[in-house]
């Protein structure tokens, strides 16, 4: 089938008009009429009613125009990637990330990505599940694990330790904690042990809870662990990537933590020309380097 007269079709289509759609196209209208018929004719059907008042899509015509169109979407779809790969950032980009580290570190920070890019248009997909880079359900991902998806680029971007945080308010009302063994008298905020986490994460609580401690707060999610610390119930174990944006906690018990636990950033051998992933990942890497900066001002509580 012929491609410009394809093209001359979806243009009379969505006009609605020969004249307006030869104006579009630079063309007379008797030059769209003649690509017109000739495209019925190698068809075998009419693709148009002609009125008076302008020209209505046949029952034909408008199957053919579904398919042009979502040909057009598709080329438009195209040439913003070429475009974006060769001149600016801008577009929809998918990042996936934990819940926890998306909800609690990088949206945050976006805002500055904002500002610099401020037509991109990022799907940001937090859940537990990883999702597969190479079949595109996600463009980048950030993990805390190396991904093991073969024709991924890989960039460590940290390591992160699962520690016990609390608040003065909390320790104030609730008695000394020295050693861990003092966790027996006092109330534990930390993930549901069946919850999908990382394993040194999950060590930690069962190193914790094994101190018979009487009262405890679960969640599914950091974030809830998070608001539980904050709101002075109780000590709770959190990645140590919170500390530096939230300093009305600080850290208890500091001989006891998780083993390090490598954040990646990921993204598909195909995207390394990408623009957008290219600015998202330079984005991601400075803000780490601040992070690193600020958080060795960590307080300790005694």
């Amino acid at each position: 089938m012929d491609w410009d007269k394809l093209r001359i079709f979806h243009a009379v289509a969505d006009a609605g008009s020969l004249t307006h759609a030869g104006d579009a196209l630079h063309l007379s209208q008797s030059a769209v009429s003649r690509q017109i018929r000739a495209l019925e004719e190698a068809l075998g059907t009419t693709l148009f009613h002609r009125h008076a008042r302008g020209l209505i899509l046949t029952e034909q015509g408008e199957l053919l125009f579904e398919a042009t169109s979502s040909m057009a979407k598709k080329l438009d779809s195209a040439a913003a990637r070429i475009r974006d790969s060769e001149e600016e950032v801008f577009g929809e980009l998918k990042v996936t990330s934990t819940v926890g580290f998306g909800t609690l570190w990088l949206a945050p920070r976006l805002v500055k990505l904002y500002e610099r890019y401020p037509d991109l248009k990022i799907d940001l997909m937090l859940e537990e599940r990883v999702l597969d880079l190479p079949m595109r359900e996600a463009d980048v991902a950030i993990r805390m694990k190396e991904p093991a998806q073969a024709d991924l680029i890989r960039k460590r971007l940290l390591n992160i330790r699962m520690r016990l945080y609390a608040t003065q308010e909390y320790l104030a009302g609730a008695g000394p904690l020295e050693r861990l063994e003092d966790m027996h008298h006092h109330r534990l905020i930390c993930q549901n042990p069946s919850t999908p986490q990382v394993s040194a994460g999950a060590a930690l609580i069962q190193q914790v809870m094994a101190q018979d401690v009487h009262s405890m707060l679960t969640v599914n999610n950091y974030f809830g662990v998070l608001q539980g610390v904050l709101n002075h119930i109780g000590v709770g174990i959190l990645p140590d990537y919170l500390t530096v944006d939230f300093p009305g906690i600080a850290r208890v018990l500091p001989e006891i933590e998780s083993v390090e636990v490598p954040v990646f950033l990921a993204y598909p051998e195909e995207l390394r020309q990408s623009r957008r992933v290219a600015a998202f990942r330079d984005f991601v890497q400075e803000e780490i380097v601040t992070y690193r900066r600020l958080q060795s001002g960590d307080a300790i509580l005694d």
